[in-house]
């Protein structure tokens, strides 16, 4: 049978060599996908028909028609050249195509200056970073014509991605030195000055936003921050920059909803993450942080302004050698609410107030007593355990003299010295709640029950 079929086969290449020589013959041109230099590039027949590959052999793709590489529209990706014309081209070109993906490639070194990146973009955008992206080196090198407040800015994107296996690498640290940070004047002063330093990544007016298994390191102040978004899904993300980087949140989310950060590990000089007013059903999950100041709501009601914070679940976290654990701040003389917010099974290692209201929040000790303040409802507490720092009291719940705090549970909380003796005095003010189990340290001073005044508070909600 073998011989036979042989035969045949040989019988097809002997009458197929007779065909005549006008027979159509077919190739596939190469796709040009935006290199450049190839204007008078004129693709030549090939001689004689090509032989078809063996059944079991896969003719070699055409590459992906949607992946947009920078280096394709001039990007040079040597660390000091200027790529921001390469990188606004692509994205003109990724954005305007389905399932379109702007690539950062792995072999290079992408300086851009501050761009705003605007939507809309056509379904499956992908944004992906899988070499180094950063801005220019500090203040000096920053365009005097280039926002300073801001630097990668996605405006009015739906359904957008952000991803890779690089890093985002923000050259922040001239920019903590500048005289004006904290403790960077003479003798540890602060001085006057121009202050202004740029969010790394921001996402404005957008929705239905992943960000997810990238390194972003050294923002020159907050690493990645969302306002007016809504479904925010973040997941893997590794931040880092130094303990005593100023005001270098990691994740700093305001006037955004359905925010779900999962899975990642944060490192820096200030809040870990921060909710600020306008948030609403925020779920944190198996989030690392520390060295840091902790999870944060607020700050909220500065400038006597009112702030709605509602449905904020944190759930299985490490905090570890930061300033603050779980802490809700708010100023004096604002208005709004905190309400409905969970702190469940998180572990503390050597953390200075673990657990935190504070109602009197304030960056100077000028801040004037005032009578409205943002109305605090509803906080859960529990499965907290683990180490504190001695030099601070681990429970403290200092709430407003006229609003008074309500509504606060405890449950399996077990804080203990990491070093020293037992601090055993948490301290309490117009805190009103239930202790569902015993507590370590014991906690006396939370008022049982509800305060007379609690109609009242009612003109303080959302």
């Amino acid at each position: 049978m073998k011989r036979i079929q042989r035969f045949h086969l040989i019988l097809f290449l002997c009458i197929a060599m007779t065909v005549p020589s006008n027979a159509r013959s077919h190739f596939h041109k190469q796709r040009n996908h935006h290199h450049k230099n190839n204007d008078h590039h004129i693709s030549q027949p090939p001689v004689s028909a090509p032989v078809s590959p063996p059944p079991d052999t896969d003719p070699e793709p055409d590459p992906d028609p949607c992946v947009f590489n920078v280096r394709s529209f001039g990007a040079v990706g040597d660390g000091s050249t200027d790529d921001t014309d390469a990188f606004r081209s692509a994205w003109k070109a990724a954005c305007s195509t389905e399932s379109g993906v702007l690539l950062v490639p792995s072999d290079g070194l992408f300086s851009i200056t501050s761009s705003i990146f605007s939507g809309p973009c056509k379904p499956g955008f992908v944004f992906q970073v899988d070499g180094v992206l950063m801005p220019p080196d500090g203040p000096d090198c920053w365009p005097d014509s280039d926002s300073k407040h801001q630097w990668l800015v996605f405006y009015r994107v739906d359904g957008m991605t952000l991803r890779g296996e690089g890093t985002i690498e923000g050259n922040g640290e001239k920019w903590w030195n500048l005289p004006c940070k904290p403790h960077r004047g003479p003798n540890g002063t602060t001085l006057p000055g121009p202050c202004d330093s740029p969010a790394l990544i921001r996402f404005f007016m957008s929705s239905n936003l992943t960000v997810r298994e990238l390194r972003i390191e050294n923002s020159p102040q907050f690493h990645v921050k969302f306002d007016g978004c809504e479904d925010v899904h973040i997941e893997g993300l590794s931040i880092n920059s130094p303990a005593l980087s100023p005001n270098t949140d990691g994740i700093h989310i305001e006037n955004t909803k359905k925010v779900a950060i999962y899975n990642s590990m944060i490192s820096n000089g200030d809040d870990c993450i921060s909710i600020g007013p306008g948030c609403a059903d925020v779920d944190i999950e198996n989030v690392t942080c520390g060295p840091s100041h902790g999870i944060s709501i607020g700050s909220l009601g500065v400038h006597n302004s009112q702030a709605c914070v509602s449905n904020i679940t944190v759930r299985n976290a490490v905090i570890k050698n930061s300033d603050n654990g779980v802490r809700i701040k708010t100023w004096q003389g604002g208005m709004g609410s905190v309400s409905g917010i969970t702190f469940d099974g998180i572990i503390m290692e050597n953390v200075r107030n673990c657990i935190i209201i504070d109602q009197y929040y304030c960056l100077t000790k000028a801040c004037m007593n005032q009578t409205s303040a943002v109305f605090v409802s509803d906080i859960s507490y529990s499965n907290i355990k683990g180490t504190y720092d001695v030099r601070n009291p681990p429970i403290h719940f200092a709430c407003s003299d006229s609003v008074p705090c309500t509504n606060i549970t405890m449950s399996e909380v077990e804080l203990l010295p990491f070093e020293g003796e037992l601090v055993d005095d948490p301290f309490c003010w117009n805190a009103y709640g239930a202790l569902q189990t015993l507590t370590i340290p014991p906690i006396s001073c939370l008022q049982q029950g509800e305060p007379q005044s609690l109609g009242e508070n009612q003109r303080y909600g959302c």
